[in-house]
């Protein structure tokens, strides 16, 4: 008997275990079930079970049974209303969070991770020149450098690299401070290479009284000619006190632009062509936007970014792997001047197939007129992208996909589209839009009808008195003829009686009848949408219908929306408000 009540205690026990098992998988279901809905509008019990079974391993249920768990979980909660899922998400919402955490750190230290780094100790920049808008290839360097920064508690600066009067602008430097809060990169510092010119002419001085840096005065194509033959400058032999009146002399503006540069004392037999004698300083005697006319001589990216980056004690530096071959020029000038060179991080250019980061080329298309300007949405600037509606979450889930790879490949931009839309999906607004419109007149279609925003949340909704006069897509109407049944989505099915250039039909009863959009003749807007394409076709000319346009009518509601507010237009896309007035939008995706 003893050894019976030992088996019966045990199995006693093992249910009991089960039973606490089973309760324990129906919380889990339940949590994730909640944050589903609450990320997504509607929890999927696909998606539900994916994280339960992560969890589940080694519980010893079967997996049947955790599948009619989450089943049972996922449609309790599909029944619930939207602020009853944000009550109760509440109560863990800190649990997902540390999670998610948890999750991006490893992430970030299985990509970004840096040998020899320290904590609180790291600190990256951001280097734009303000010669134009940034693009989507900037916002990966300034992205990376910020998860770096984050990653080692350090910080990241925003560094201007403005030491080209003609081309940079204040304009430029407002729009990128613009776009990388809306990026939502923090810096910690601000600064100017213009503001440290007198701090690196004396490093330029420097390199010049110790032989490593001497005034050229040959002509742009014969100093082509000798880095192509591998033949050393006539000026090198120069001595250093003539070298030193010279950079003096180009100081005080005895020399015009082009007559004179000061070059680094490189090695012109080397196989590397950015190590043969590379220019340091030349003259530039344009208005600068920030210092007038005070400067004429103007360093190069080579000479002031490594002064600028240890004046302000910047320990890693992520730079386009095209920039490597410099690697040589960076660390014999700062041997020569004592500087201690930061940690260089390359990773490969980021393209956009059909489309170009090329400043110069950006420029050319905007005084030709082919775009709109720095924002159009076919350009691949983050004024651009955002104007198109892409969201800053999407653009930095998007670079940290690629990490720091130094493979280059031009990626399709739906890629980054697929991202955006897990963002927008659940935010955006449902309306009815009807393109290239017919007209169709139903008997006896006054009605009164409300219409949810969101179909998988039916708490915000719109409210219209129809007429008997309405709107219908143009591909719709095409192939109708007399007697087919139609069904206007949320509304009723309708008969047809005639097709004319007016279509007339008949409020009909029950039955099967083809989906249409609709929109009521007197609830609804003219509007426009845009859409990009490809600015580029596969022969590298330019695609003249990269940007095309539909018009139709919009429901009343979109008089609600204000400029940059997105909705997806059902059975069309996801398009954002560009010009209200105009009632002007743009299609973000399908």
């Amino acid at each position: 008997m003893r050894n019976s009540d030992e088996a019966s205690d045990s199995q006693s026990q093992e249910d009991a275990a089960f039973t606490e098992r089973i309760k324990d998988l129906r919380v889990l279901a339940r949590k994730y079930a909640i944050k589903n809905a609450a990320d997504f509008g509607k929890a999927s019990s696909k998606n539900v079970m994916a994280k339960v079974m992560q969890e589940a391993k080694g519980s010893g249920v079967a997996i049947t049974e955790i599948s009619s768990i989450v089943e049972q979980e996922v449609t309790t909660v599909n029944a619930m209303g939207k602020e009853s899922i944000s009550k109760e998400y509440s109560l863990f919402e800190k649990e997902f969070e540390e999670k998610a955490k948890e999750t991006a750190i490893k992430s970030a230290q299985h990509d970004l991770s840096i040998d020899g780094a320290e904590k609180g100790k790291v600190i990256t920049r951001f280097p734009p020149e303000p010669g134009g808008y940034i693009h989507i290839g900037n916002a990966k360097q300034s992205i990376l450098s910020d998860e770096i920064a984050r990653l080692y508690d350090g910080k990241i600066n925003l560094y201007f690299d403005d030491t080209n009067p003609e081309k940079c602008r204040q304009e430029y430097v407002d729009q990128i401070k613009v776009d990388t809060a809306w990026l939502g990169i923090k810096f910690a510092e601000e600064y100017y290479a213009s503001d440290s010119i007198d701090e690196i002419y004396k490093a330029g001085r420097k390199l010049i009284e110790t032989g490593k840096a001497y005034a050229c005065m040959c002509s742009e194509e014969e100093i082509k000619v000798r880095r192509e033959k591998l033949e050393e400058c006539k000026h090198r032999g120069s001595s250093r006190d003539e070298n030193m009146a010279i950079f003096n002399d180009m100081l005080s503006g005895k020399y015009k632009e082009s007559d004179v540069i000061i070059r680094m004392m490189g090695d012109m037999k080397s196989q590397n062509a950015s190590f043969r004698d590379p220019t340091l300083f030349r003259i530039k005697k344009a208005n600068h936007y920030r210092h007038g006319e005070k400067y004429i001589v103007w360093p190069t990216y080579h000479m002031n970014t490594p002064i600028i980056d240890s004046i302000h004690g910047v320990t890693d530096v992520v730079r386009g792997k095209e920039y490597e071959i410099w690697e040589d020029v960076n660390k014999s000038l700062l041997e020569s001047l004592g500087i201690k060179p930061p940690r260089m991080h390359y990773e490969a250019r980021l393209n956009i197939k059909g489309t170009t980061t090329a400043k110069r080329e950006i420029r050319k298309l905007i005084s030709d007129g082919i775009v709109m300007g720095w924002d159009d949405p076919r350009l691949p600037t983050i004024a651009g992208l955002r104007r198109r509606g892409i969201q800053p979450n999407a653009i930095r889930k998007f670079v940290l996909r690629f990490g720091m790879s130094k493979t280059d490949g031009i990626v399709g931009i739906d890629m980054l589209l697929a991202e955006n839309k897990k963002i927008i999906d659940p935010i955006a607004k449902h309306l009815f839009f009807v393109p290239s419109p017919r007209e169709i007149a139903i008997e006896g279609a006054k009605t009164e009808v409300e219409i949810p925003l969101n179909p998988y949340e039916n708490k915000e909704t719109r409210k219209y008195s129809t007429g008997t006069d309405f709107y219908i897509p143009g591909d719709d109407a095409e192939n109708l003829k007399e007697g087919d049944i139609i069904r206007l989505k949320n509304l009723f099915n309708a008969s047809i009686v005639s097709t004319s250039d007016k279509i007339f039909a008949k409020k009909a009863g029950e039955g099967t009848g083809k989906s249409v959009q609709w929109v009521s003749k007197e609830n609804s807007i003219k509007a426009r949408v845009l859409i990009p394409s490809d600015l580029y076709k596969e022969d590298g000319t330019i695609n003249p219908d990269s940007l095309s346009y539909v018009d139709g009518y919009i429901e009343a509601f979109a008089s609600k929306l204000e400029e940059g507010d997105i909705a997806q237009f059902e059975r069309f896309g996801y398009c954002i408000l560009d010009n209200k007035e105009k009632m002007s939008f743009i299609l973000i995706s399908k």
